[in-house]
């Protein structure tokens, strides 16, 4: 992904609030599950790193970058942005690299 997609795509998701809060699970698969939902329904989602996490936000976003399809956006703060592109009709067309 180049830096002009990743740069719309932190543009589309400055207004979003994380739908997906990290706590004293951690990466659980419930999680991951959770995540999965998300970004199948939205494609470009929030994810919020809470303090009670037993992960750094760097140790969920390089755990969560492994995933194939998953593209992690931004790390800002707490928060990560993620992106996954639906497989059939996706909504979010990236510019031309």
């Amino acid at each position: 992904m180049t830096g002009k997609q990743k740069r719309y795509l932190r543009a589309l998701a400055h207004p979003l609030k994380p739908v997906v809060n990290l706590g004293k699970q951690g990466l659980s698969q419930e999680t991951r599950r959770e995540i999965e939902v998300q970004l199948l329904d939205h494609e470009l989602i929030k994810l919020k790193v809470l303090d009670n996490c037993p992960l750094t936000k760097k140790e969920c976003a390089d755990e969560l970058s492994r995933a194939k399809s998953l593209e992690v956006v931004q790390v800002i703060g707490k928060t990560l942005v993620l992106y996954c592109p639906h497989s059939d009709e996706p909504e979010i067309e990236l510019p031309a690299t």
